[in-house]
């Protein structure tokens, strides 16, 4: 880890804990981060580049995507030797984490890293559409199958052969389906609906959730056989509010996105910045990301303080 992320990070635990233990000191603290601020802009002569945490994140390039994947924090450093190591791997992956916390770019880096990045990777929200409708979408339909079935649709594990089919909300699949799903991941075929042939396919599963699918098993509300099929490589995004710098830094960059569309040079003040590093973001990089889109779309000035907030935030 460089000294900078060092800094950052023990400033993360500083606004954390006054946030926690004193948070009527946070306009103090506040202060005292503009001024450090101001002292290291007067002793680099003008050098934006050593005067601002906005020119520093901008030039660092640990802040550059990794597979879609931003941040330097431990948690972020962990996540990506993981996903290194995962990736080159045939087995089913499940991708478990709080809502907002990126688990389809997860699959996404997963299937960059893998021997199938060449082909298709498919992804589907199983919690986006009725369960009669999702078989015939992950399986396909023959035509005359069902009314509206005007043609034969070969389904996303046909899409997928030889790549990598992601299943999003996996928690979600009604338990009729599961096992199909079950069924199709033992057998390495598929057959579609109305149809009376199966097909050989070739796909590495990767689901994600948002729920205990432990929980859900011993309630009868996801099949134990298909949970250990899916649960051969486990991965668990981080929530934004265990990633220490990265909060600051990726709300710097979401900011100068939304800067972009207002046409506008916007910064982030050191009152809100402290205000953001202390926040729990139950939403996670989602919530942060349509934070910096409310401020800039709102602000009058050019630079967000820990007014121009939501209320929650403050």
């Amino acid at each position: 880890m460089s000294r900078r992320d060092d800094y950052f990070a023990e400033l993360g635990r500083i606004v954390a804990r006054v946030a926690d233990e004193a948070p009527e000191l946070l306009p103090e603290l506040a202060g005292e981060i503009e001024r450090l601020v101001g002292e290291r802009a007067a002793a680099s002569n003008g050098d934006p580049a050593a005067a601002g945490v906005d020119s520093e994140v901008a030039a660092d390039p640990a802040v550059e995507d990794w597979h879609g994947l931003t941040g330097s924090s431990q948690p972020m450093l962990a996540l990506r030797r993981l996903l290194e190591k995962f990736g080159p791997a045939n087995a089913p992956v499940l991708i478990t984490g709080e809502s907002g916390t990126g688990k389809e770019r997860v699959a996404q880096a997963l299937h960059a890293l893998s021997k199938r990045h060449d082909r298709e990777l498919v992804a589907e929200n199983c919690a986006a559409i009725p369960a009669t409708l999702l078989e015939s979408v992950l399986f396909g339909h023959k035509k005359g199958a069902f009314t509206g079935a005007i043609a034969d649709h070969p389904g996303h594990f046909v899409a997928a052969h030889k790549g990598t089919l992601f299943l999003d909300e996996i928690g979600e699949m009604a338990l009729s389906l599961q096992a199909k799903l079950l069924r199709v991941l033992q057998e390495g075929e598929v057959r579609p609906v109305g149809g009376s042939k199966t097909r050989k396919i070739d796909v590495r599963v990767i689901a994600a959730t948002n729920q205990d699918l432990e929980a859900r098993v011993r309630a009868g509300k996801f099949r134990e056989d298909l949970f250990f099929r899916l649960n051969v490589l486990r991965v668990e995004t981080p929530a934004l509010r265990q990633r220490g710098s990265d909060i600051v830094m990726l709300a710097r960059l979401f900011l100068a996105e939304a800067a972009k569309v207002t046409g506008r040079e916007i910064r982030l003040g050191p009152d809100a910045a402290a205000a953001l590093a202390a926040a729990p973001w139950p939403g996670n990089v989602r919530q942060l990301q349509n934070e910096m889109q409310r401020a800039a779309a709102l602000l009058e000035g050019s630079e967000v303080g820990l007014a121009d907030l939501s209320p929650d935030l403050r």
